[in-house]
């Protein structure tokens, strides 16, 4: 395949999936069409990968608008992957949906339309060459996924959406600020007009870069994308977010868009290092990073709602993602890429398990779940191995990537930011055991009451978990699992995204 073609697929293929939807509606056939382009979305991915790694350079597409490298070529596997099976569970998870009148078939085509044009969206953020267009990308998620998270038009539903909207508009109006500012600093240190957003030409020219200019840019731009990828202190729209959106959306945002913005951070980290000095940038990453454990800590310990315990648990692991990012070294970027992907299949898996639960109990509250194990043994199972795979128990991968960046922590001279993570992280695991013993093994829940409020013990019985649904999860626990153990053909493109971020020894 052409370079250009194989670079533009990822982005192309989503979008021809949600003029389908647009043209078709949500069909019997048609449904299938979102996971078709995120199964050709994942494989683009894959080339990518292995053709970056081993010509060791870049391709690039649209006359360099697009550029995508090893580090690109991994997010974009991580994108692939939970598209896919966010997708693959969709059409059970719609039909279900629409047989108890929570939504309609406009509702549903909309649905399509949008998680179409919101994966197309992350493509773009994760290949664009400029900061300019990765920051049109990440606002665009913004708004696509707005009418998602309000899927249900229900008053909670609405605010969640409009929270989302508010604050994440703050947020990326800070970002928008940052830029401008970055933009003048290239202006003034005569880098070329055409090229002045370009992250791998201001790399090469960071150290021109106005330091005094370039502090305040920074600041704004990780505060700005830190607001969309969760990171405390402008994480409060998430749990609301991602309690109120349809179970395959949650698994996208929380699986996904979170480490999209991410990257944004990481891009922005390359050249901030170089203009700045790696102190700068560590002590932003560290603040958030260790903010995030605590935010994330204190609130588990008192969460209710299962859904919400989950997001609250996509705050603690950007939290350790940014702790990784603080740290710096090749061990601790490779560890922080690969615990990415590992929360990526983790989180999607727990997110889809628990919209099966929702929809058998009838309540997203922890009271109305108990004795699942007993009742449904593979949505428990589903979502039991999520949960310790979450927590980074073994052999999950992301017990690796944990162990990686403490290990990388203490050798950096961080070793008190990572005691204190570590302090954080047990309160974490208590917390989250804690709650799900109850759900998983405790006894039958005498009345929850109805509506809202549960279905209680006799609810619990009519949990599902289609195939189509199931399979997806299976797959995905167990790669995460065996990546956990051999990463196998992933250290290669592993080794060499971590220095594309700027790592050092």
């Amino acid at each position: 395949m052409d370079h250009q073609m194989l670079v533009l697929a990822p982005v192309g293929l989503p979008a021809v999936a949600a003029v389908g939807y647009a043209v078709f509606g949500w069909r019997r056939v048609i449904a299938w069409l979102g996971a078709v382009a995120a199964a050709g979305l994942l494989a683009a991915a894959v080339a990518l990968a292995v053709t970056t790694t081993r010509e060791g350079r870049a391709l690039t597409a649209l006359g360099g608008l697009l550029r995508a490298d090893a580090l690109s070529a991994f997010m974009l596997i991580v994108i692939g992957a939970v598209a896919l099976a966010a997708m693959l569970a969709s059409p059970s998870y719609l039909a279900a949906e629409l047989a108890a009148r929570h939504t309609g078939p406009r509702a549903t085509r909309r649905y399509g339309v949008f998680t179409q044009g919101f994966v197309a969206a992350m493509a773009l953020a994760v290949l664009a060459a400029n900061l300019g267009v990765l920051w049109v990308a990440v606002e665009a998620t913004t708004i696509l996924t707005a009418f998602l998270v309000g899927h249900r038009r229900t008053r909670k539903a609405t605010e969640a959406a409009w929270k989302y909207v508010v604050i994440c508009s703050v947020g990326i109006a800070l970002a928008l600020l940052g830029l401008v500012l970055a933009h003048y600093a290239a202006l003034h240190a005569r880098v070329p007009e055409a090229g002045a957003l370009d992250w791998a030409i201001l790399s090469a020219h960071a150290a021109e870069l106005d330091p005094g200019v370039m502090r305040i840019a920074v600041a704004l731009l990780v505060l700005g994308f830190g607001t969309k990828a969760g990171l405390a202190p402008m994480h409060a729209w998430l749990p609301d977010a991602h309690s109120q959106a349809p179970a395959p959306v949650s698994a996208l945002m929380s699986g996904v868009l979170l480490s999209v913005a991410f990257y944004a951070i990481l891009r922005v980290k390359v050249i901030a290092d170089v203009a700045l000095g790696v102190g700068f940038t560590r002590t932003l990453l560290v603040v958030v990073a260790l903010a995030s454990l605590a935010v994330s800590a204190a609130l588990l310990l008192a969460q209710r709602d299962y859904k919400r315990l989950l997001a609250y648990s996509s705050i603690e692991h950007m939290g350790l993602v940014a702790l990784g990012a603080a740290i710096g070294t090749r061990l601790a970027m490779a560890a922080v890429l690969l615990h990415v992907l590992g929360h990526g299949l983790g989180k999607s898996a727990l997110f889809l398990s628990s919209g099966y639960i929702q929809q058998g109990v009838g309540s997203s509250r922890i009271a109305a779940v108990r004795g699942l194990a007993r009742r449904a043994p593979l949505v428990a199972g589903a979502f039991a191995l999520g949960l310790l795979a979450l927590l980074g128990m073994p052999p999950f991968s992301l017990f690796a990537s944990e162990v990686g960046i403490v290990r990388a922590g203490f050798d950096a001279g961080l070793g008190w930011a990572v005691a204190a993570a570590l302090v954080l992280m047990l309160v974490i695991v208590a917390a989250v055991l804690g709650r799900a013993r109850g759900m998983l093994l405790g006894p039958p829940a005498a009345d929850t009451g109805g509506g809202s409020g549960g279905g209680g013990d006799r609810a619990a019985a009519a949990v599902r978990f289609p195939v189509t649904a199931a399979a997806p999860i299976v797959v995905g626990l167990a790669a995460c699992a065996a990546i956990g153990v051999a990463a196998g053909p992933l250290v290669t493109l592993l080794e060499t995204a971590a220095e594309l971020t700027g790592a050092v020894r």
